[in-house]
């Protein structure tokens, strides 16, 4: 039987050659870190692409243009940056580079796209879903750049950069679903359940970054990253009437708070990745005895949870996958529909009021105990149940 490089079976030895294997892997990990940056980099430019474009498209070409053609120069140029990096890398996984794969076929179907952008042979929901499937397999890349390492002390940091990602992509699909339905002037009851959807999204991936993040870390997306009551006035808007007709005004105004938003979650992405670097940096940097070692490596077995956290970040890609195609299927959304309307019916019947004072009812419910409008429509209506 073939064992470590010395061919012993030595406790011992055992251990430096576990040590010589994670070093291998910290080293890749710490190449991959600039290619985790350019992704970053490349996926806001499309994200402020994919806004830009919302707006152009629902306000028939008479907003935005020059940001639509700013956002299309500098996607380009991230795109350049990034295939010249993938030039330099030597990537062994294959899982990784059928991730790659899948990503790049999406960019080079993004001129087509612009082109139907350009002609108008889209409407802004298809063009939204394009972009939001070219999004997340670029997304789908970052995970798979630590398929290895399952040290506590570098995974815990992989876990907090991707949900970071994933809560921002969600944050980029408000701000473009939000800029559809101002741009309009009218959020259709769909329009408002994917608006909700995406705002709801959000919490779960941004409380796995806080459940994991260092004080300093969380301190920044406390401070920069989160709704701002500008953006909350928005939504409350967005989801409880129907916008002012101010030819694009309330659009524009929630594209540039959500930007800003999106700005300062980007500049969080960035500082994780250092972080992580440094995290990569120290291990490699560590050469104690292997009886040190050993210690520490006890140490770090002890503080794996029962349910390791790199599952976590597969769990993650596999939601955000998941709720974007809810953009292509309604059939969700419809069932809820019912639920919803049904409430709201017995609210206009038993306490008076008209369908949109029952809409409002229920949305400031929801918003107060911070749930979904659907969650409560069906305790309204258990609560109906038993008075019958």
């Amino acid at each position: 039987m073939t064992t470590n490089a010395g061919g012993s079976n030595s406790a011992i030895d055992w251990f430096r050659y576990a040590r010589q294997i994670q070093k291998q892997q910290l080293r890749q990990l710490a190449q991959s870190g600039e290619l985790a940056s350019r992704i970053c980099h490349l996926v806001h430019m499309l994200q402020c692409e994919r806004g830009a474009s919302n707006i152009w498209l629902c306000s028939e070409g008479r907003l935005y243009d020059p940001e639509c053609r700013a956002s299309r120069a500098l996607v380009d140029e991230h795109i350049a940056a990034f295939l010249s990096l993938l030039d330099k890398e030597r990537l062994t996984s294959s899982a990784l580079c059928q991730r790659i794969a899948a990503a790049l076929r999406d960019l080079e179907l993004l001129p087509a796209l612009r082109e139907d952008v350009r002609e108008k042979r889209l409407d802004a929901a298809a063009v939204m879903e394009q972009f939001s499937q070219t999004i997340r397999h670029l997304l789908s890349i970052v995970p798979q750049l630590n398929d290895t390492i399952d040290d506590p002390r570098i995974v815990r940091h992989v876990v907090a950069l991707y949900s970071v990602m994933q809560g921002k992509e969600l944050v980029g699909q408000e701000r473009a679903t939000g800029a559809l339905g101002f741009t309009l002037g009218h959020f259709s009851d769909a329009l408002r359940q994917r608006l909700v959807d995406r705002i709801d999204g959000q919490q779960p991936c941004f409380d796995t970054f806080l459940s994991l993040a260092s004080e300093e870390m969380a301190q920044i997306f406390h401070t920069r990253c989160g709704a701002t009551l500008e953006i909350e006035q928005l939504r409350r808007l967005a989801c409880t009437r129907q916008p002012p007709a101010d030819r694009g005004e309330s659009a524009l105004h929630w594209f540039v708070l959500h930007t800003q938003r999106l700005e300062h979650l980007r500049a969080l992405e960035e500082a994780l990745i250092e972080a992580l670097m440094r995290a990569v940096e120290a291990l490699l940097a560590d050469d104690n005895d292997t009886a040190t070692w050993q210690e520490s490596a006890e140490d770090a077995l002890a503080l794996r949870p029962d349910n390791p956290l790199l599952p976590l970040v597969r769990q993650q890609a596999r939601e955000l996958e998941q709720l974007t195609a809810q953009l292509a299927s309604l059939k969700t959304t419809l069932e809820e529909r019912k639920v919803i309307d049904h409430a709201k019916s017995v609210l206009m019947n038993h306490q008076n009021m008209s369908e949109e004072q029952a809409w409002q009812c229920l949305r400031k419910m929801a918003m107060d105990k911070n749930q979904r409008m659907v969650e409560i429509a069906q305790a309204l209506l258990t609560v109906k149940n038993l008075w019958q």
